[in-house]
């Protein structure tokens, strides 16, 4: 789940921002060429009980952890491989490199109405999207840059939303975001993951 479009309630003060709280990030940073993974700006269990505290935990901790790790490992590989000018190695590498709520207001909120008749019709058709990727994946609303238009888009594992359309809202349909706390009822995961968007920063997307 991007860290972005999760909404920081105010619910507790902890879920706001404790100090102990580990702090956030809406991309990687880097240090000294490096990718590193941010803390994120909330608790674990700020987005609870829609999402648990130990899913977030090891969502963050060691699958995007790894995902980083692996990140940093395939780019000095591609290094190597670019000083050699391998570019069969090259191209090898570029898949991996590729791997490593409230309610929208203003003109997002009159675009779904005008696409979809209202959210809760949006809501119904990118569950209906969700439900249908098979492994992993996920699921984006996206605006077509030619033509202003907003649409819903599913990309097979890792791909990233590129090209004629750009990114607004991802949600994640892969196993390891729900299945700890959902198990196989991945219905009621999408059903709950509209408790926490953070429509504030799709806004800013749409409006870009």
């Amino acid at each position: 789940m991007a860290a972005s479009l999760i909404r920081t309630s105010a619910r507790t003060a902890l879920r706001s921002g404790a100090s102990a709280a580990p702090r956030a990030a809406a991309s990687l940073t880097f240090a000294r060429g490096k990718a590193t993974l941010p803390d994120l700006s909330y608790d674990y269990g700020a987005l609870e009980p829609s999402i648990s505290g130990k899913i977030m935990e090891l969502h963050h901790k060691n699958h995007h952890q790894t995902y980083v790790n692996s990140y940093n490992q395939a780019i000095e590989q591609l290094q190597e491989a670019q000083a050699k000018n391998d570019i069969a190695s090259q191209i090898a590498l570029k898949p991996l490199i590729n791997f490593h709520g409230g309610a929208p207001s203003g003109a997002l909120a009159k675009a779904i109405e005008e696409t979809y008749g209202s959210l809760e019709n949006f809501q119904g058709k990118m569950n209906t999207a969700l439900a249908g990727i098979q492994g992993s994946g996920w699921a984006w609303l996206v605006r077509d840059k030619q033509t202003g238009h907003i649409g819903i888009k599913t990309y097979a594992n890792q791909d990233p939303v590129v090209g004629q359309f750009q990114p607004l809202l991802g949600i994640d349909a892969w196993e390891h975001a729900y299945y700890l706390q959902y198990q196989n009822r991945k219905a009621e995961y999408f059903k709950a993951i509209w408790e926490v968007i953070n429509w504030k920063s799709v806004e800013k997307r749409f409006s870009a």
